[in-house]
């Protein structure tokens, strides 16, 4: 999707990343790149810093706090997936916008299949919620 993507921030993100199946790593840098530029397009939202948490590549506004995580990874039944912090309404504000227009794991997170086309203009629609969750 992305001819350009940005450099890494932080070199263990990068290692985690480099540890993906080249169809997962391709489709979460795609997702990754969308966050970047959500956050600098989206009024209220600074600098996003890039990290990991509980081993997954994680992203948060520092800068103001505006935002709430959001993080990329692999679920276990396979496919990559987009999350959000769960004890927040990001993921049930997305659903009740979508219901039938993905696959949900509960309060936490949007799932994709490997192969699939990810409707990118809902997805940002998702990734900026988060970006100002705290802005509310």
């Amino acid at each position: 999707m992305f001819e350009q993507r940005r450099p890494f921030q932080d070199a263990n993100v990068q290692s985690v990343f480099a540890a993906y199946p080249s169809a997962t790593r391709d489709a979460l840098l795609d997702l990754r790149e969308v966050i970047f530029q959500m956050a600098a397009t989206t009024t209220g939202v600074g600098r996003v810093e890039e990290t990991l948490k509980w081993g997954q590549p994680a992203y948060l506004t520092s800068e103001p706090k505006s935002g709430s995580t959001i993080r990329l990874g692999r679920p276990k039944s396979g496919g990559f997936a987009i999350y959000a912090h769960c004890q927040t309404t990001i993921i049930s504000d997305f659903r009740s916008l979508f219901p039938h227009d993905f696959i949900y794991d509960g309060n936490r997170g949007v799932q994709f299949e490997i192969g699939q086309a990810v409707p990118v203009e809902k997805v940002r629609l998702l990734i900026a919620s988060a970006l100002t969750y705290h802005l509310k």
